[in-house]
């Protein structure tokens, strides 16, 4: 996404370097890629290793598949030019992101401004809206400017933090940028896998919450039922578990017993990460 500030194009990128197609190439060479039909990836780095990176570079290899696009980089090879691009960048902490141009075969991977949320947000939860709006290829991880502007301008106007999906059968199936979960009874709900994302976020929760005999529920979930959940949160790279206090007028319980239980255990599985990549 190109931006604009008072005339002067900023970059997509930060830090010193990047890389392109293996090489590392100083950030003042930098140009930011036109075009819409960019598959992309972003990974969260804590104390300089990647979180979740086979679980990442699988997904990029499906949504390429499922953009009919051949991703020619094997896993190896592609987990060696991140750890270059720590490495030059001496960044421990941040985002990084991986974008494929699959027309000219233009592979990147360079850190990107993040912003987490507070504690007060982890304690007090966030706001987010309904938006009426679904994704042409949910389950690819494609670039779309358009949609994504028209979303933030609408999560902007309303000072909440996420958009809620709603698609053309009222059913609610993601975030404009996360996925989302619900809670009842201390069973937890979240829309069918064909509807969304397949987030590697919301594929660890999940995993962690039957590990812990935790019921799942994938299915569809209707706007007109949200009113019937104890709790909800919002899952992502960025936030991890984020609890949401509404949507739209609906309240819901921060405090919930599952929903702590939940941050606590994923907060668990990040360490284990951590510890497993040390």
């Amino acid at each position: 996404m190109e931006i604009k500030k008072e005339g002067i194009k900023l970059r997509d990128a930060i830090g010193i370097f990047y890389i392109e197609n293996g090489e590392s190439i100083s950030i003042n060479n930098w140009e930011n890629q036109e075009g819409s039909h960019i598959i992309y990836e972003v990974i969260r780095v804590i104390e300089g290793k990647p979180l979740f990176y086979e679980a990442h570079y699988d997904r990029m290899v499906n949504s390429c598949r499922l953009s009919n696009t051949e991703f020619k980089i094997n896993k190896d090879s592609l987990k060696k030019n991140i750890e270059l691009l720590i490495k030059v960048n001496k960044f421990r902490e941040g985002n990084l992101k991986i974008t494929f141009k699959g027309k000219e075969e233009v592979l990147r991977i360079f850190f990107i401004k993040h912003s987490y949320p507070t504690a007060d947000m982890y304690d007090l939860g966030v706001k987010t809206i309904l938006y009426h709006g679904e994704r042409t290829n949910p389950n690819a991880k494609i670039i779309n400017n358009d949609f994504r502007k028209d979303v933030q301008e609408k999560i902007k106007e309303a000072n909440a933090f996420e958009a809620i999906l709603v698609n053309r059968d009222n059913n609610i199936t993601e975030g404009s940028k996360s996925n989302i979960f619900l809670i009842k009874n201390d069973v937890l709900f979240t829309s069918r896998v064909e509807l969304v994302l397949p987030g590697v976020t919301r594929t660890e929760i999940i995993k962690v919450a039957r590990k812990n005999n935790i019921k799942v529920v994938e299915k569809n979930i209707n706007r007109e039922t949200l009113e019937e959940y104890d709790a909800s949160f919002i899952s992502g790279t960025s936030p991890n578990i984020l609890p949401i206090s509404d949507v739209n007028d609906i309240k819901y319980n921060i405090n919930n017993k599952l929903l702590r239980q939940l941050m606590s255990l994923y907060k668990d599985t990040i360490n284990g990460q951590i510890e497993y990549n040390s």
